[in-house]
């Protein structure tokens, strides 16, 4: 009996796995991603039977990739949905199922829609806690039934990544790049290399030869899991923009909103000749609302260089689960999950 790797594979939804209808218009079809895998050369059936392995309908084994050998097991959710229909709910669900199988697997591989695949990966970067095993999200800009596609290449470097090597974190793989999960967000919507992590260096690229960029990888803890699944969805983002009004702005901070992530321009900056958006944000942080304040620019963070992300810093806007106001405020400022840069 060989030596393997066991993954998990929760295949959401997404673009991976859906096929063109009678419109021409793509659409998630249940039930046949599994077959469509199981064969192609993603599946090796003689090394399954060589290897005296007992396997059930929905395991299949990788074939050789120079590494360990892994075996993996495709869950299929019901309905399988797009992306743009993901919700706390949802991630509660994957979160949930990773918590229920984390003792019998080495590894885990989410399939998800590509629109809303960098929320469900930061998502799930905070709720898991005391992560010991990769958590590897992806999908494909075209459907792993297409002639021409990306879907198994992304596929099957998660599968490598998630069921080879020790990497203790959620992370996105998607164009040869396995890149911190809450760092990363969707650039572009028609190329193959759609994802980024601006801020951040990737985790790994795998090329001809996979390169792992350990020092960037945080360490693992060696502390029991812990699942936090009570999500608030009071929680908002707001761009600002040149001709915004006050009462715009004092609509979105009204009750239920309990927390937003104020994106300002440049390095944090709001305009400080605009008492009356002034006195809206500083009431609102009154009320116990919590503000951080983050660039609206991909790359760099925010800075207290300028007077008016100064004086946002000074009404109690942060830079950058409990019912303490004080207690949150002091999550935010700490560098959780590797989601915040450090300026030295």
């Amino acid at each position: 009996m060989i030596e393997y790797k066991e993954v998990l594979v929760i295949y959401v939804g997404g673009t991976i796995g859906m096929q063109r209808n009678e419109y021409g218009v793509y659409i998630p079809i249940p039930n046949t991603f599994l077959n469509k895998v199981k064969n192609s050369e993603m599946h090796d059936a003689i090394l399954a039977k060589e290897s005296g392995l007992q396997l059930q309908d929905n395991e299949l084994i990788l074939p050789n990739i120079g590494l360990k050998t892994v075996i993996y097991k495709i869950e299929e959710y019901s309905p399988l949905l797009d992306s743009s229909n993901m919700s706390t709910n949802e991630w509660i669900r994957i979160a949930s199922d990773i918590k229920k199988n984390y003792d019998k697997f080495d590894g885990f591989v989410v399939l998800h829609g590509t629109d809303t695949m960098a929320y469900t990966a930061s998502a799930l970067s905070f709720m898991l806690e005391n992560l010991q095993k990769p958590v590897i999200v992806t999908g494909s800009q075209i459907p792993i039934f297409e002639t021409r596609s990306d879907a198994k290449d992304n596929f099957l470097s998660s599968l490598m990544f998630a069921g080879c090597y020790d990497i203790p974190e959620v992370c996105v793989f998607f164009a040869s790049k396995l890149l911190r999960g809450n760092r990363t967000t969707k650039t572009s919507s028609n190329l193959l290399n759609a994802f980024e992590s601006p801020n951040y260096h990737y985790l790994a690229e795998a090329g001809i030869e996979v390169h792992l960029y350990s020092h960037y990888i945080r360490p693992n803890k060696n502390q029991e899991l812990s699942v936090h699944t009570d999500l608030n969805p009071n929680v908002g983002t707001l761009a600002f923009f040149p001709t915004i009004t006050s009462s715009q702005l004092e609509a979105f901070l009204k009750p239920p909103i309990q927390g937003v992530v104020l994106q300002s321009y440049g390095a944090g900056n709001i305009p400080s000749n605009r008492v009356d958006l002034l006195i809206v944000l500083k009431e609102a942080v009154e009320r116990g609302i919590v503000i951080i304040n983050i660039s609206q620019c991909a790359r760099g963070p925010v800075s207290l260089s300028y007077e008016t992300g100064k004086a946002l810093e000074e009404m109690g806007i942060i830079s950058g689960v409990t019912d303490n106001y004080k207690e949150r405020v002091k999550l935010l400022k700490e560098n959780i999950r590797g989601e915040l840069t450090e300026i030295k």
